[in-house]
């Protein structure tokens, strides 16, 4: 029984990293999962835009999940008009925002306040950036920004508050602390300051972003004009965040489903 097609929604941009690190992604995806078949649709900016995709899929089983950090604006509002629009509708859990029904089958997000293989990947673009996040000395020492795009939305707030907040208890950092590149504070002097007065020896900026553009570039220059010992690149194409897109993918009732009835299809053909 073949698999629905994955289909990664995301937002778009002008900046040409954006499809470029999104194209990244797509590849290690595919890595992990051989055989999967992947897609890609943009909201704005970026071509293919999501109608055109959802007219190449028309009759064949797909799953989209949302290349998105917090269910906010996007997710609640963006993604399920979008599709209504294109005559497709949210059909599976919604976990883009929308109800049951016979459209398709959205997964949720792919941040959470407990989400490790998101810690993993900030952790990996950390080391990368030359701190030795390995050593529980260096963690003890150094303080975090977890560097997020900022939401008006309450909700999306407390979630990357939530996962900073596990951050630092999970993995013994000094502090962990949050900042946001626009809509309300604090912004990432702001967040350096608090650290330091906690009592942070070192401080380094986890962008809590996928793909580069205006908001990381505003991110990193503030960083480096406040004096950040560190600044990591954002979480781009990590072989963590691929994993994510698939646990999520997998989660959703219509792939569930179908991966039950194979092994169980397995299971008799082994009998």
């Amino acid at each position: 029984m073949s698999q629905p097609t994955l289909l990664l929604i995301a937002h778009g941009s002008r900046d040409p990293r954006h499809a470029a690190t999104v194209d990244a992604l797509v590849r290690q995806v595919r890595a992990q999962q051989p055989g999967l078949a992947v897609d890609t649709a943009y909201l704005d900016h970026s071509a293919p835009r999501l109608p055109r995709v959802l007219e190449r899929l028309a009759g064949r089983p797909a799953v989209a999940v949302p290349l998105l950090l917090n269910r906010a604006y996007h997710a609640k509002h963006d993604i399920p008009a979008a599709l209504l629009a294109a005559g497709a509708g949210v059909g599976g859990d919604g976990g883009a925002g929308a109800g049951g029904g016979g459209g398709l089958p959205v997964a949720e997000v792919l941040g959470a306040p407990r989400e490790e293989l998101l810690l993993a990947a900030l952790e990996r673009r950390l080391a990368e950036a030359g701190l030795r996040v390995a050593d529980p000395v260096e963690r003890a020492r150094t303080g975090l920004v977890l560097a997020a795009a900022g939401s008006s939305d309450p909700a999306a707030d407390a979630a990357t508050r939530a996962l900073a907040a596990h951050w630092g208890a999970r993995r013994g950092w000094a502090a962990v602390t949050v900042a946001y590149a626009s809509a309300g504070g604090p912004r990432v002097p702001e967040a350096l300051a608090e650290l330091r007065a906690a009592g942070a020896e070192r401080t380094a900026v986890a962008p809590y972003l996928l793909a580069p553009g205006l908001l990381p570039d505003r991110i990193a220059s503030a960083a480096a004009e406040a004096g950040a010992d560190l600044v990591a690149p954002v979480l781009g194409a990590a072989p963590e965040l691929a994993k994510l897109v698939l646990a999520r993918y997998a989660a959703v009732p219509a792939v569930a489903a179908r991966q039950r009835a194979a092994c169980v299809t397995a299971r008799r053909q082994a009998a």
